[in-house]
């Protein structure tokens, strides 16, 4: 039987701060599997969560529990400078982040794959003006097709970020943080059937009256 694509099985991260009692100021609990190749849109709150958990699958934050199996490969066992052929992560910024590294590499495990399986696109920007948004789509539809796992995640401040959702996705997760600082998942197959929930409703402001099947 194949692995499916991505496996989070029982992933948490905490952040602390305070002292001398450090208390916990964040925390991301999450279980998931996704096992074909699929487009999935991602929206929330800045602080919800989203950019922790897409560092989380591609290894470049070390899980206080948990694990995350890319193509049935745990990718926090793996060699540092192999993740990427597990799980690649593009960020606006560009920005690398530091992460500990807990063994010398070559004590971990060799990548299983050659090139990247699972794509995490992290707010990146649309021109409406320039013709790129076409091109991305394509990109995301062609990384599909050669069966791999897409995930863009977007901050809706404009109706056509709605539409790029609506017609590219497969799945929706809805990520937000509850009373007790603990970032929580929604999911749906659809994104109107994500919009009906109050939550994404009251983040999305005046853009929830739009309709989405």
């Amino acid at each position: 039987m194949t692995a499916p694509l991505l496996s989070v099985q029982g992933l948490v991260k905490q952040y602390r701060r305070g002292w001398p009692a450090r208390k916990v100021s964040f925390e991301l609990r999450t279980t998931f599997e996704i096992g074909a190749p699929a487009i999935v849109g991602v929206m929330g709150a800045n602080g919800a969560g989203k950019t922790t958990l897409f560092e989380l699958i591609t290894g470049g934050n070390l899980p206080s529990a948990g694990r995350v199996l890319v193509a049935g490969q745990d990718v926090h066992q793996v060699r540092y400078a192999e993740r990427d052929r597990l799980a690649m992560h593009y960020h606006q910024s560009y920005q690398v982040r530091a992460f500990k590294r807990t063994k010398p590499s070559f004590m971990l495990q060799r990548a299983n794959s050659a090139r990247a399986q699972v794509h995490l696109f992290d707010e990146p920007q649309f021109n409406t003006q320039d013709g790129y948004i076409g091109f991305m789509l394509d990109f995301f539809r062609r990384l599909r097709a050669d069966g791999k796992l897409v995930f863009l995640c977007l901050h809706p401040n404009d109706p056509v970020h709605l539409d790029i959702l609506s017609d590219v996705c497969d799945r929706h997760i809805f990520m937000h943080k509850d009373e007790q600082r603990v970032s929580q998942l929604m999911f749906a197959d659809t994104l109107g059937a994500l919009m009906r929930e109050p939550k994404v409703t009251a983040y999305l402001g005046k853009l929830a009256s739009r309709v989405y099947p």
